[in-house]
């Protein structure tokens, strides 16, 4: 039976009418019902490090965090994130007063857009970009205005930000600018001159920053350089990052933010409403695991940049164009050398032509046109996976 309404309004609060399921449940389900090979979403095949899993157990069983965490974050953690900052980046954070414990980066995405945004405020936000951006931005009654990388032709095909078209964007109504680097989908990882520009730019109109960095040691080529270890940004900017990525247990959903005292008691208001507190014995895990040794670091870098080269050489084979990424878990490939043009047909058509599973880049575009022929490939799978879709897929070119 239909609810009973007084009228004809629509259920769904009308700021996220736009937003319906997400394509990754779609996606998955399309590999489920057609025995795929899912490289869509974004989350490894296999757990990471035992040590850290048995900590987690250990913690269990020693019943740390089966109660209700401190709402900040177990001490542990946050102390945890404030020596990563200074060992990785040379970043200083009090850990009692600058550091926030999420419910992964998502919960922290939405925390402090709810946080810091306003109805009418516009949000600048790198297009295409991760769909929790635009849902969490209406939630909070801003305006996204999007600023799109664009493909550039060359043998090292990349995306890259054109930064004249970022400063024309930012007017009077501007509140922040929201910043994914490395990024999602492309894997481009901004460049320091690009990070100065953008610095130079939310200096000189006084703005703030929201850097989600969850991809921080997934790079392959190049540098993760915090916005916040710029000059002027320390006090401007929040930095969102989280476990999952960096360990592979994507399914704790352990995240969090750092920031000035300011800013994270703002963002620690609005979290507070969302969750309160969450992962309780994952934290104490995670902060074993920020204290893991350079060479774990290097080891998944190195073990990744081998699965996205497996991945990348494979898809040219199969007649794409390949945008290969200096950082993240994905590859982007343009459709139309074979001779298609709409991703989401394409991608939808795929699981039955080649056993495969992708993303249609344009789910995280507004300018839905500007993401049209561009599909979004997940090398975080075991290599004999990847050699099997790789395989799969040269069906395609023939």
């Amino acid at each position: 039976m239909a609810p009973m309404t007084s009228s004809a309004r629509p259920l769904l609060n009308r700021r996220l009418a736009e937003f319906g399921t997400t394509i990754f449940a779609e996606m998955s389900a399309l590999a489920l019902s057609t025995g795929a090979i899912n490289l869509g979403q974004g989350f490894p095949d296999t757990d990471g490090p035992e040590e850290i899993r048995e900590a987690a157990v250990r913690a269990l069983r020693d019943g740390r965090g089966n109660q209700y965490p401190p709402g900040p974050g177990v001490p542990e953690l946050r102390t945890a994130v404030a020596a990563h900052q200074q060992r990785w980046y040379g970043l200083t954070y009090d850990p009692d007063t600058e550091v926030l414990v999420t419910a992964g980066a998502t919960e922290a995405i939405a925390a402090t857009l709810l946080a810091l945004v306003e109805p009418g405020d516009e949000v600048i936000a790198l297009e295409p970009y991760y769909d929790s951006y635009a849902a969490c931005i209406a939630m909070a009654g801003g305006r996204r205005v999007p600023v799109t990388l664009r493909p550039q032709d060359g043998p090292d095909a990349v995306f890259r930000l054109d930064l004249d078209e970022l400063r024309d964007a930012v007017t009077d109504r501007t509140r922040l600018l929201l910043i994914n680097t490395p990024h999602n989908p492309t894997g481009t990882v901004l460049t320091r001159d690009e990070l100065q520009a953008i610095a130079d730019l939310a200096v000189e109109r006084d703005l703030l920053v929201v850097t989600d960095e969850v991809y921080e040691h997934l790079v392959f080529d190049g540098e993760h350089l915090p916005l916040a270890s710029f000059p002027g940004m320390r006090e401007r900017t929040v930095t969102l990052s989280s476990g999952g990525k960096s360990f592979s247990f994507t399914g704790w959903k352990v995240g969090w933010v750092t920031a000035a005292p300011a800013l994270i008691s703002a963002v620690r208001s609005a979290k507070q409403f969302l969750t309160y507190v969450s992962s309780g014995p994952f934290q104490y895990a995670v902060a074993e695991a920020l204290a893991l040794p350079d060479s774990y670091y290097e080891a998944l870098r190195t073990e990744l940049r081998a699965k996205r080269d497996l991945l990348a050489s494979g898809l040219s084979r199969a007649g794409f164009s390949v945008f290969r990424p200096a950082g993240t878990y994905f590859v982007t490939t343009d459709i139309r050398p074979l001779g298609e043009s709409d991703g989401f047909a394409f991608c939808r058509a795929l699981p039955k032509r080649a056993g495969v599973v992708a993303i249609p880049n344009a789910v995280f575009y507004d300018h839905r046109e500007a993401g049209a022929p561009f599909v979004r490939f997940a090398f975080c799978k075991r290599t004999e996976v990847l050699e099997d879709a790789v395989q799969r897929l040269t069906a395609l070119a023939d």
